[in-house]
């Protein structure tokens, strides 16, 4: 019997890559297609020269060719960090509405199971809390995260329509803060950059005063929720995330402790449309995948943080 074959974009980037390895220990073959943009080589390095892996670097905004069948597609290619987005956000835009159509075609022709990487930032900044998947946002499609946040909004209303109208089986992820090992060190978003800042003896910094939230998912717990999403028949999208809520201040408070830091917490001007609340409501992936998260954040963080000590010098 031949292997079952996974498309994963974006494969070399944080939560692709983590779904590459996923993907190979369930005993598929994997094709991992990525421009490099903001996806690092060193991510999938571990799994070249496995004959179950192809790595493919492309641009999926322009034509994809895969030979041979297709089972499963993950698209999670897309600039995924406020850093990121902001310096780059005519490719932001661009992947997420070209690179969804391209990416989609791909599926109808291969006749394969398509899983959209959508996220919390549909919800915008949000006025129910916490969101659930019924909740259709508070967002600001002008403002500079604007760019982000509409590219995976189109995504996930080309993905519906390509489920209605081609009936290509389709799933779509609305994914909350996730970390762990392979994350950017300087992607801008709060972990990444306190655990940075603390080891290299520099002052933490925190926007606003702090008192805004976030849920911070551990890596593999949110692997599993996809893995089961992706087997599941679910076409509705669904939250993954973990619902355990923390304020930032208390975030860097906490970070401080654990890298035994005599680093500072400095406070900076909030940027434009940072919501304020950020907390997945996870009734329906408990209900439909029967997910939930497993590690708690204190078994995450010492593993993030050992991995922060290995690229960090």
């Amino acid at each position: 019997m031949s292997k079952k074959v996974a498309v994963v974009t974006g494969g070399a980037g944080f939560l692709g890559s983590h779904l590459c390895d996923r993907m190979m220990a369930e005993g598929m073959r994997v094709v991992c297609i990525d421009n490099l943009l903001t996806g690092n080589i060193n991510n999938i390095s571990h799994l070249f020269g496995n004959e179950d892996f192809q790595f493919i670097k492309h641009d999926v905004t322009n034509y994809i060719h895969v030979p041979g069948p297709v089972d499963y597609i993950l698209h999670f290619a897309s600039p995924a960090s406020p850093i990121d987005y902001l310096k780059l956000p005519i490719q932001t835009l661009k992947v997420g509405s070209l690179g969804t159509h391209k990416v989609l075609g791909l599926a109808k022709e291969k006749n394969a199971r398509f899983l959209l990487a959508s996220t919390s930032e549909v919800y915008g900044d949000p006025n129910i809390h916490p969101q659930t998947e019924n909740y259709w946002g508070n967002v600001n499609p002008i403002g500079p995260r604007g760019v982000y946040d509409e590219a995976k909004r189109f995504g996930e209303a080309i993905t519906m329509a390509y489920h209605r109208y081609h009936k290509v089986q389709t799933r779509i992820v609305r994914i909350f803060n996730t970390y762990g090992p392979r994350m950017r060190v300087d992607d801008g978003r709060a972990l990444p950059t306190f655990l940075s800042q603390a080891l290299r003896g520099e002052d933490l910094t925190v926007f606003g005063d702090g008192s805004q939230t976030r849920s911070f998912c551990f890596v593999d717990d949110l692997v599993n929720g996809i893995f089961k999403l992706l087997l599941s028949d679910e076409t509705d999208p669904v939250n993954i995330g973990n619902p355990s809520e923390i304020t930032i201040k208390e975030f860097a408070e906490e970070l401080l402790k654990l890298t035994n830091s005599g680093s500072k917490i400095i406070y900076k001007e909030l940027p434009e449309d940072d919501p304020k609340i950020r907390q997945p409501d996870i009734t329906r992936a408990r209900m439909i995948l029967n997910w939930e998260p497993k590690i708690d954040r204190k078994e995450g963080l010492r593993i993030t943080l050992d991995y922060f000590r290995s690229v960090i010098q």
